[in-house]
């Protein structure tokens, strides 16, 4: 798909502050709190429905590119990488970074295209803060999981 948008520069300028140099298991962290941050923030306009179906979409075009990815399925919460995060010790490194970093920017295209790129400018957001949340320190543990690691209403921070 084509970025016209920024996507591509927007996600590899979270890898960058975010991800550079992490060691598999806690790239694949750093990934489950970006996009569940991305997941909370389109499901307030998109729904869990429409949603689910954008990145099933975007898992299967990952998934024949980056068979790793494979595993990867939709919840109701989100993203589910319980099977990727066993099997992180066997992965490379940089064939995973590549495989998030094209799950990222399909997603962000996908969701600009089918929102007039209304959502844009708040994804983008997003990802930001979770690049400047992850370089202070925050770890990876239980409460940075999906869904556990924002206020009370579950939103993230307005853009």
């Amino acid at each position: 798909m084509r970025d016209a948008n920024g996507h591509s520069g927007c996600v590899d300028a979270w890898m960058e502050r975010a991800a550079e140099g992490l060691p598999a298991e806690r790239l694949i962290q750093v990934f489950e709190r970006a996009f569940a941050a991305l997941w909370r923030r389109a499901l307030v306009t998109l729904g869990e429905v429409t949603l689910g179906a954008i990145v099933d979409r975007v898992l299967y075009n990952a998934s024949e590119r980056y068979t790793m990815l494979s595993s990867l399925r939709v919840e109701s919460t989100g993203l589910c990488c319980e099977t990727l995060h066993e099997r992180a010790g066997g992965l490379r490194r940089d064939q995973l970074a590549e495989g998030i970093r094209f799950i990222m920017i399909e997603f962000l295209v996908v969701l600009g295209n089918l929102t007039a790129e209304i959502l844009t400018p708040a994804l983008h957001a997003e990802l930001s803060n979770i690049a400047r949340e992850d370089l202070g320190g925050t770890e990876g543990g239980p409460e940075s999981a999906p869904g556990h690691h924002e206020g009370e209403d579950g939103e993230g921070a307005e853009s």
